[in-house]
């Protein structure tokens, strides 16, 4: 269950997380208000995410427990092309929170629309079966499954690498109850395909890819390359636990900063 405060200030709504004010996770606002500039009609950098996320430091008792989103029944529809819905939910399934998507959103329903110009419109059937012909809905369904099937996507401490333009890099690390697993993230929210070259903390061994089967053997003190589509996400993953040092002390670093356990 999650609540909402409908406020962009963080501090504000994070007062609803905290021991014996609530101890709940709210809707939020903060990275809703980012997600909007950085995937809708602004098209403002993946720089704008990193001030929303409050890894470290930050006022909420679990940043990991916020219900993140962009847009639901109490404000303007995301006013974005294909293209930013798509980018919009390859971030909110692979970033940090527990993602929640409005209903007509896997086809841009009513897009852009307020309150009460269009936006709560019935949907039906007919709205479902168009639905699955549009390409954010394919979209969706692959990244959706991608995390269904990656704890370290779901739970894991978010390390970022570079949020910056059209591009992000960033780690998800779990390491939880038998389960040892690394993910890093790269997205591309860019018209052209995007190259990244990434060796910050990355951890020796076999990296597999779950949406193209594709595999990279890493060496100690390599490095993963690989080339990302226009509006397009790869995720490499890596089932072990954290032996490289540089890794495991920027891991303790994080989970102190955000007060995890």
């Amino acid at each position: 269950m999650f609540g909402e405060a409908f406020d962009y200030n963080a501090n504000t709504i994070a007062q609803h997380t905290l021991r014996g004010h609530g101890e709940t996770s709210v809707l939020d606002f903060p990275m809703k208000q980012a997600m909007e500039g950085v995937f809708g009609r602004k098209q403002q950098g993946f720089e704008r995410m990193a001030e929303s996320l409050h890894l470290t430091g930050g006022p909420y008792a679990n940043p990991y427990d916020l219900a993140t989103f962009y847009d639901n029944h109490d404000m303007p529809r995301l006013d974005a092309s294909d293209n930013g819905f798509i980018d919009a939910h390859n971030w909110l399934f692979t970033a940090r929170g527990i993602p929640v998507v409005y209903y007509g959103s896997e086809m841009g329903f009513m897009r852009g629309r307020p309150e009460h110009g269009g936006n709560r419109n019935y949907f039906g059937v007919d709205g479902i079966a168009q639905a699955s012909k549009s390409p954010i809905h394919a979209a969706l369904t692959r990244i959706a499954n991608l995390r269904a099937n990656t704890p370290a996507l779901q739970r894991g401490v978010q390390l970022d690498i570079e949020l910056q333009g059209n591009r992000a890099a960033f780690y998800r690390v779990y390491q939880h109850a038998g389960v040892h697993q690394i993910a890093l993230v790269l997205l591309n929210k860019g018209d052209a395909e995007a190259a990244f070259s990434i060796d910050s903390l990355l951890q020796a061994g076999r990296w597999h890819s779950p949406l193209d089967a594709s595999t990279q053997h890493v060496a100690t003190g390599g490095k993963l390359e690989a080339r990302v589509p226009a509006h397009g996400v790869q995720v490499f993953v890596l089932d072990a636990p954290v032996t490289n040092t540089a890794l495991a002390s920027a891991l303790n670093v994080a989970m102190a900063g955000a007060r995890l356990p």
